[in-house]
């Protein structure tokens, strides 16, 4: 019974994302895990490519207050949080919240922002609260950040630290259209006359609260046996080189060669996690080892510190986590 109104829900949520967003159902599948999971998504993907429509269409379908950040190196963490203002008139401070206090917030453009203010947004996002003056306040929930960056503009960046980038579950790519994908968008969005804000069309929502705590508490009970969380960690631990073999490793072609620094434990419980959700996608009541190489790929892509050597051979953290893949014994 639950299994069948989850796929319900599952179906609905798509088929009401698709009058919007033409193709990237992976993409969609993937906010949707990160969001069932609790977790946070970073997306990277170049201007143009409907990074900000589907985040503002998830929040519609969800029935979510949605919020747009755009960081910019001025931006100031009060600008962020909110601040203290001073009332004349009852001659005391007041609190006035900043955007973080949403339920879906797009924070476009993170890496252009500097550190304090990156450090701002990683309390919320790891303590679900934030600091204003001396006391702390509770964020609503659910609470979800999808973080964006531009991978082809460095000038001006501010690259995000291990330890703000293990916050994010997952790391999703946007990607370029299919041919026949491009078509349908020109065909849909090449109106001559635009509508304003208020004629937008709204979508109805489709995935509540409860709907939310089903998905969760029916992905939390999918069986996962003892040796497919055996291997998930095995994948995770794979990327840490011991130090009394680290001289062995690298060797031009070992993938050990071009990994300074390997995934936390946080990893392992990514992928299981996101292994249940899509497991629950799939409509199977227990996890495959597909599942867990499923998700290693966007749980371990940011994780990954890679040397120069990989840089200086055009290798990127999936091509390390497909050779990895590949060398793990599967049960």
């Amino acid at each position: 019974m639950e299994e069948t109104r989850c796929k319900t829900v599952i179906d609905n949520f798509r088929k009401q994302m698709a009058q919007k967003i033409v193709g990237k159902t992976e993409l969609i599948d993937g906010i949707l895990t990160g969001f069932i999971a609790g977790g946070h998504i970073l997306l990277e993907g170049v201007p143009g490519l409907a990074k900000t429509l589907i985040v503002k269409t998830f929040a519609q379908t969800v029935n979510a207050e949605f919020k747009r950040i755009q960081f910019t190196p001025d931006l100031l963490p009060a600008d962020l949080i909110g601040t203290l203002i001073y009332q004349q008139n009852p001659g005391q401070f007041s609190v006035r919240k900043g955007p973080v206090f949403s339920n879906i917030i797009l924070a476009d453009e993170i890496n252009r922002a500097p550190a304090k203010v990156q450090s701002a947004l990683l309390e919320a996002m790891a303590e679900k609260q934030v600091t204003i003056g001396e006391t702390s306040y509770k964020l609503p929930s659910p609470f979800f950040v999808l973080a964006t960056q531009n991978p082809i503009e460095q000038e001006g960046t501010y690259p995000l630290p291990e330890a703000e980038l293990d916050r994010f579950l997952l790391k999703l790519f946007v990607p370029y259209p299919s041919l026949e994908e491009e078509i349908g968008i020109v065909n849909k969005f090449s109106r001559l006359t635009e509508k304003d804000a208020d004629e937008e069309e709204k979508l109805s929502p489709v995935l509540n609260s409860e709907d939310l705590t089903l998905l969760r508490q029916t992905a939390e009970n999918i069986k996962c046996a003892e040796e497919i969380t055996r291997y998930a960690v095995s994948i995770v631990a794979a990327t840490r080189p011991a130090e009394n073999v680290k001289q062995d490793a690298y060797s031009r072609g070992n993938y050990l060669s071009y990994i300074l620094f390997g995934a936390s434990p946080r990893a392992a419980i990514a992928i299981q996690k996101c292994a249940k959700i899509r497991a629950l996608f799939e409509g199977r009541g227990f996890v495959i080892p597909d599942d867990i190489k499923y998700a290693a790929y966007p749980a371990l892509r940011h994780r990954l510190k890679l040397s120069y050597e990989a840089a200086a051979d055009n290798l990127s953290s999936d091509d390390i986590i497909e050779k990895l893949l590949s060398v793990v014994p599967q049960p």
